[in-house]
């Protein structure tokens, strides 16, 4: 099984972010923020992929909450929410945070679908 992960954003790409929607974020920061993106999605879906059978009640209750999440939208795609993000990085989803998902949705890595009070985060 292969999960889909978002690809590191280029020096190109960085550069041709404008100023304005960097504020004082480094290229690095953006591709830590990844990182941990990439961390989180990859935790989520080994746990839709593990047998039911051998999840104890904690991660039983992560699945449900997952597919409860789930939309006609997102179907068959790779999504986090900020839950997500809360219980699988060491991520805090601050102003800054929120930032850093606007430069990543200017350089085409991820994508928002909203919905039943939820923002989710389609890795493009």
């Amino acid at each position: 099984m292969s999960i889909k992960e978002m690809p590191f954003i280029t020096c190109d790409e960085f550069n041709g972010v404008p100023s304005y929607m960097k504020s004082r974020l480094t290229y690095n920061q953006i591709n830590d923020v990844i990182k941990e993106i990439n961390k989180a999605v990859i935790s989520k879906y080994k746990i839709l992929h593990q047998p039911k059978k051998s999840m104890n009640s904690v991660t039983r209750n992560l699945y449900h909450r997952f597919i409860d999440e789930e939309t006609k939208d997102t179907k068959g795609r790779y999504f986090i929410v900020e839950a997500d993000i809360k219980e699988f990085t060491t991520l805090k989803a601050d102003k800054k945070f929120h930032v850093l998902l606007n430069i990543l949705r200017h350089c085409r890595r991820l994508s928002e679908v909203r919905g039943g009070g939820l923002t989710r985060y389609v890795i493009t």
